[in-house]
């Protein structure tokens, strides 16, 4: 690294650090360019990348065939607003229901949106199908849940964090042990409307819940006629080394909600995904979106899936991650507390805290980043090779041993 290139690196970090809120704590390299598995510094140094942009580009970085139709549609027409129709929305709402089965789908830009859609139809169809009196509604969470950082949704946060200072907060949520499928039954009463959850929670530090649970849940929320909602934007797309990590259980949830993976990367796309009968209590004007649905952003999306599907990314997912999670585990080291994992969605938890570690492993070439302070997660795009891998694992032995 040249002193003018020192210079240039730490010039960008200071204006960031000026001008940009300080919301967030990213490591110090600066990234210019990427392609597949692999991200480059302004500097030119390369780094392989194994979070992935929290599981946004799956389909690796800045994918060829991604890029032709962005560029291709772009040529055309982006944004028309649901105000009129236009001619790639229809096709994804098929490619979705070709891919998962669900009769319908409803298109918005982030995770969070998307989250903020299901709590809303929830509601609705609690009280107008369910029979709930007004205003009495009740969704029930799970401790440690991540779901988006609105008002509402960090209004059932367990995170002291996330809630600090952005009070008064929106009733109708009930929080419950994760993994405790009891816990459910003894929460649930007739004001209660759906259970959204994480099918493996993601920024709690990657936690697996005991084999069977969304198996039970699913049985419980049948029972008392209440819509089990799965929170799929991360662990969905191939992440876990199924389509969907409630595949895991051969369960089927009522309400599916997916985003990141869902446009490759290169644009915000998310959807929830129901029954007719679900959306069915949503009429126009109800809830909409400017950019929900925009041909840009349709078009982006069903070329995602297709490379999702095509280059068989979801069955690569279960065997590069079943031998990246063999490996870590060969790795002897008295800071290690546990490595676990599903597909190539990895949490390596630590008995101190994970920031300095993960620090020193971009000094070596690789990027991860710490959750719940003590947790390095390691989530790559689905691409990666077994050769990058190894050598992904040798940097981690070396820090980790040292």
């Amino acid at each position: 690294m040249s002193v003018l290139e020192a210079t240039q690196t730490q010039e960008l970090i200071e204006l960031e650090n000026r001008f940009g809120a300080h919301n967030y704590h990213p490591l110090d390299v600066v990234i210019e360019r990427a392609e597949g598995v692999w991200v480059y510094d302004i500097e030119g140094k390369r780094y392989l990348d194994c979070l992935a942009s929290y599981s946004a580009v799956n389909q690796g970085h800045c994918h060829p065939r991604i890029l032709a139709t962005l560029i291709e549609q772009a040529h055309k027409v982006t944004l028309t607003s649901r105000a009129f129709r236009n001619d790639q929305l229809p096709l994804l709402y098929r490619d979705l229901h070709e891919l998962t089965g669900f009769e319908m789908a409803l298109p918005m830009n982030s995770g969070a949106e998307a989250v903020e859609t299901a709590v809303k139809v929830a509601r609705k169809w609690g009280y107008k199908v369910k029979g709930i009196p007004d205003g009495k509604a009740e969704i029930v969470v799970c401790e440690n849940n991540f779901h988006g950082r609105t008002v509402s949704i960090v209004s059932f946060s367990s995170d002291a964090q996330y809630r600090d200072g952005f009070g008064p907060f929106t009733p109708g949520f009930k929080i419950i042990p994760y993994g405790n499928s009891r816990a459910l039954a003894e929460a649930i009463t007739p004001n209660t409307c759906a259970f959204l959850v994480e099918p493996i929670q993601g920024e709690a530090g990657i936690i697996i819940p005991p084999a069977g649970y969304l198996k039970e849940v699913a049985k419980i929320c049948r029972e008392h006629r209440v819509l089990l909602m799965c929170d799929e934007i991360q662990s969905g797309l191939g992440r876990t080394g199924e389509l969907f990590a409630y595949m895991h259980e051969g369960i089927t949830p009522d309400v599916l909600i997916i985003g990141k993976a869902l446009a490759g990367g290169f644009y915000p796309v998310s959807a929830v995904l129901a029954s007719a009968e679900i959306f069915g209590v949503f009429h126009p004007g109800d809830h909409g979106s400017t950019f929900g649905g925009n041909p840009l952003g349709c078009a982006v999306a069903r070329t995602a899936l297709r490379v999702l599907i095509e280059e068989d990314l979801v069955k690569r997912s279960a065997l590069m991650g079943e031998y990246f999670i063999y490996h870590l585990r060969t790795i002897h080291s008295p800071k290690v507390k546990e490595v676990r994992g599903k597909g190539l969605w990895i949490g390596i938890e630590l008995h101190s805290a994970a920031r300095p570690y993960c620090e020193a492993l971009k000094d070596e070439g690789l990027l991860c980043k710490e959750t719940h302070d003590r947790v390095i997660r390691i989530a790559p795009p689905l691409t990666i090779r077994k050769e990058e891998i190894d050598w992904a694992c040798d940097r981690i032995r070396k820090v980790l041993e040292s």
